[in-house]
């Protein structure tokens, strides 16, 4: 009854059970109608019970459920009680409740997760227990990369369940790269056309021999955006957009050669990327590049609206990148560098500041906030802009200090592309080893900050990029079990990471890992990866410390 995961603020424990019978009912008051349907969804195809839907609370004679909004909540939190009347669940929100909806599911067992019931004739019960709760954070996150390698929708959605069953609330799409553009733009058809897909595939580390020599690609139509963006709703969930400027480029430079630095190199040559490493083909400090972007952020505001969910506010939010951008085609170029000299810039590092301020100030005029990562902190942000700090905590630091809101993401701690275990079984092992326990023990707060400082850290995100994921399975290694702790971390109230009971956690992994098998996720075994997750001869990146891009 305790195994749950993230860990909840208090449980009282009773004795006896709510038994489910195909006499029970669910009851959802007025503003939790969405997050009765979804809880009846997913209980009917796992139980096989009918769950017919109640008018009245009382009417659950003692082996009911109930949901509603209880004002004297905070936003997400909620209260789970489980009693000889039946169930009740009561939230600040329909995002407390739906938080309190999947705790519910974690005391009905691991096959309360299946699509099917295993057997009729299964007793179904709820122990007696109340539990109040409520998360720390308001942003938790997962970042997903399907520009390196593409993640059909279904995949998606699927993610997007994971998510939500952790508790986590912000999904940040990671949809244009170098070697791949994944979102379609309708005035702009040859992103997707061209820019979508590539002629072969770096198998492994970038020094690695090896090619996956076959056409890779894919891409979300407009209404495919839609669906995850909608599907995300009901789980409470914003979806962050990422479209990368004015570094990591290519594939957009490949369907539209003018956006390059054509006064350097010959931009019509380029084809979408097909290994990995940071990219020298960078867009062009041009007014024609300005409007091209400004037309697909048009188109994507569009397809990503501010008010999508209520239960976090963070969908105003559009992440433009900004990381990674060498500026060795803009000294060469006499077009930059007449820019430079227009603008009366000091140099290539204000013009890269440059660009990020006129997309910010785009955005804010239409009430839409500008987030990047750390390195647009370089040359100043307009106030209402935030920052993903991913190279340590500095960043995060650096722009709390200047009163600006941080996403904790250091790639030290929480990138979940990084190898879980210094053993030469791992499926080619990248860059730090960040063991199960290393990330439960991560902090977002970094201690240099003041009280009013640490304010501005919304939250934390755990991040998974995709160079070495060839497809979902890869992705599950990775992410799974990780993202279990991780969740936690940005869940519930933890005590500093060296008193945190990692044996307490592990110990309700044990329970956790039957509710990641009902799901089908091939998560790492604690005992190592099986023989079929291993990749032997890929080469990796295993030297513990190296810098991100060795």
């Amino acid at each position: 009854m305790t195994q749950l995961i993230p860990k909840p603020r208090r449980v009282v424990a009773g004795s006896g059970e709510v038994r489910l019978t195909a006499h029970s009912q669910v009851y959802a008051g007025t503003a939790a109608e969405s997050v009765g349907h979804w809880l009846c969804t997913v209980l009917r195809q796992a139980t096989g019970l009918p769950l017919r839907e109640g008018r009245e609370l009382d009417d659950t004679e003692g082996d009911g459920i109930g949901l509603q909004i209880d004002s004297a909540l905070a936003h997400e939190e909620y209260r789970l009680v489980s009693d000889s009347t039946g169930v009740l669940i009561e939230g600040g929100s329909a995002a407390g409740v739906f938080w309190g909806a999947q705790t519910l599911r974690q005391l009905l067992g691991p096959d309360a997760y299946r699509r099917a019931p295993l057997s009729r004739d299964r007793a179904w019960g709820v122990p007696h227990v109340t539990i109040e709760d409520s998360p720390r954070f308001r942003w938790r996150g997962l970042m997903l990369d399907v520009a390196r390698h593409f993640m059909p929708k279904d995949g998606v959605l699927r993610y997007l369940d994971l998510m939500a069953a952790h508790k986590l609330n912000v999904f940040h799409f990671h949809l244009t790269d170098d070697q791949g553009w994944r979102l379609q733009i309708e005035r702009y058809p040859k992103l997707t056309e061209i820019g979508s897909w590539r002629a072969r595939t770096k198998s492994g580390h970038r020094a690695s021999p090896l090619w996956e020599e076959k056409p890779h690609g894919g891409y979300y139509t407009q209404d495919d955006i839609r669906e995850i963006v909608a599907y995300a709703a009901e789980r409470h969930i914003s979806v962050i957009p990422e479209i990368d400027i004015p570094g990591h480029s290519q594939a957009a430079i490949s369907a539209y050669p003018e956006l390059g630095n054509t006064d350097v190199i010959d931009t019509t040559s380029l084809t979408v990327w097909d290994t990995w490493g940071v990219n020298k083909n960078v867009l062009a400090p041009t007014d024609n590049t300005l409007r091209f972007y400004e037309g697909v952020l048009e188109e994507v505001l569009e397809l990503f609206p501010a008010d999508a969910t209520g239960s976090t506010g963070f969908s105003s939010f559009v992440h433009i990148g900004g990381d990674e951008c060498p500026k060795d085609q803009w000294r060469q170029s006499p077009v930059a560098q007449a820019r430079i000299k227009e603008l009366g810039l000091a140099d290539e590092d204000a013009l890269q500041s440059w660009f990020i301020r006129h997309f910010d100030n785009w955005l804010t005029a239409r009430g839409r906030r500008l987030i990047g990562w750390d390195e647009i902190l370089e040359g100043g942000l307009a106030p209402g802009a935030a920052v993903s700090s991913w190279r340590g905590y500095n960043g995060g630091i650096t722009a709390a200090r200047a009163g600006h809101d941080v996403v904790m993401c250091p790639e030290q701690q929480v990138y979940l592309d990084h190898r879980q275990h210094g053993g030469a079984d791992e499926p080619v092992p990248i860059g730090y080893v960040r063991t199960l326990e290393d990330v439960y023990r991560f902090e977002p707060v970094p201690p240099e900050l003041t009280p009013e400082e640490a304010r501005h850290v919304l939250g934390t995100q755990a991040n998974v990029w995709t160079e070495v994921m060839e497809d979902p399975a890869r992705v599950d290694y990775q992410t799974f079990p990780r993202l279990a702790a991780f969740a936690e971390v940005a869940w519930s109230s933890l005590p500093a990471p060296a008193e945190r009971d990692f044996a307490d956690f592990e110990q309700r992994m044990t329970a956790h890992y039957g509710r990641l098998d009902a799901l089908g996720v091939a998560y790492r075994p604690p005992a190592g990866p099986r023989p079929w997750q291993r990749r032997p001869g890929v080469l990796g990146r295993p030297i513990e410390g190296a810098p991100p891009n060795v």
